[in-house]
């Protein structure tokens, strides 16, 4: 039977506007600094942030006083109805193999010299392609970042779809986890957990959930197999929500049974490592700060060799985005940010042990968007 959440589960109908179109003039905006007078964007939830579009196929050419934007015959009424829906203005064109002549010819007509491509998502094939016979007489520019740095920040609609997945999971959680005592493999538990993950109204998962027992838990991006999960092991479970396409994140590790020492010991590390890490956290830090107060508490016990990854990372409409929350990192946190904390403690013999939040930044500090309690036996 499943047990009841302290947490409620989210009314996915009542989400609040998300700012769609505040989000073109802002681009616009931004043009003039990467030395191009318009963009052709080609990434898939790039499109989908500047335009509310979510179908698998389009491009938009962002022009000074026009979006252009191009998508095939499959999404002719999905593109006009959520274009509109979003308060987006565009002169949408529907084209099979002729999309090269409908774009090449709007930005010959619009008069423009240099025109910008998103250097991270385009192949090397495809600007040349782009080069030689979509826009022979336009001067291309690679840039980066223009659209992906507007994401950064989050409005309120963005935070409310997030906080909504993560609180999906939370509840799916809570509903499941008395299961990790009924001699399940991890794929069962797995598929238990995405089930009720789909129950509650999400569209999905963020990615592919972790379930990772024994010595599994040491591997940190472990894939749920069929090992039994047993009484003594330790159990990361890593998963996350999909809400309206914004994705949440979530890691806690529960121990089956009672645990030895230095499995105690693990726990308690990483917990009071993740804690000292959602306390660094405000606005006007460098994520590399957060990064360093988290492995601190981990190196002071000893078991700096086994923490094998970053702290953390952002999510929006993509699981893993900016800002990287790492040792190399140089961002630095703004009200809006909404980033992950997650160290972890991986010792084959013993297990691992993961604890993550996802918060957003707030001027003076942060805010969780996973509730689940951390020390709640299973």
């Amino acid at each position: 039977m499943s047990v009841a959440s302290p947490i409620e589960a989210p009314d996915l109908g009542a989400l609040p506007p998300m700012t769609v179109a505040d989000r073109l003039p802002r681009l616009r905006a931004a043009l003039a600094a990467a030395e191009c007078e318009a963009l052709l964007v080609t990434k898939m939830v790039n499109l989908r942030y500047l335009t509310g579009f979510t179908g698998s196929d389009g491009m938009a050419l962002v022009l000074p006083d026009e979006l252009v934007f191009i998508t095939d015959g499959r999404y002719r009424d999905q593109s006009a109805d959520q274009l509109a829906a979003a308060g987006v203005e565009a002169h949408i064109e529907i084209a099979g193999v002729e999309q090269r002549e409908v774009l090449g010819a709007a930005a010959a007509a619009s008069g423009i010299a240099t025109l910008g491509l998103e250097a991270d998502a385009v192949t090397w094939s495809r600007q040349r392609a782009f080069a030689d016979s979509w826009f022979p007489e336009i001067e291309l520019r690679p840039t980066t970042g223009l659209v992906d740095d507007l994401r950064l920040v989050k409005d309120d609609g963005e935070v409310a779809r997030i906080e909504a997945a993560c609180a999906v999971a939370d509840v799916a959680l809570a509903r499941v986890r008395h299961r990790l005592h009924d001699g399940l493999t991890e794929q069962e538990f797995g598929l238990e957990l995405d089930t009720e993950i789909r129950r509650l109204g999400a569209t999905g998962n963020s990615f592919e959930t972790i379930v990772g027992s024994g010595p599994n838990g040491a591997k940190p991006h472990h894939r749920p197999s069929r090992r039994r999960i047993a009484d003594g092991d330790l159990v990361v479970l890593d998963f996350g929500a999909l809400v309206d396409g914004y994705c949440s994140d979530m890691t806690r590790t529960v121990m089956v049974g009672e645990p030895t020492p230095t499995q105690q010991r693990m726990l308690d590390v990483v917990t009071e490592a993740q804690q000292a890490g959602v306390d660094a956290i405000r606005a006007g830090e460098p994520t590399r700060a957060i990064d360093a107060a988290c492995r601190q508490v981990i190196d002071d016990a000893g078991w700096g060799e086994a923490f094998l990854h970053a702290t953390g990372h952002g999510v929006g409409l993509e699981i893993h985005e900016a800002p990287r929350v790492a040792a190399t990192a140089d961002a630095t946190l703004a009200p809006g940010f909404v980033v992950t904390v997650e160290p972890g403690v991986y010792l084959p013999e013993h297990g691992g042990v993961r604890v993550e939040d996802t918060v957003v930044v707030t001027a003076d500090g942060c805010r969780p968007l996973t509730l689940t309690p951390k020390t709640t036996p299973a």
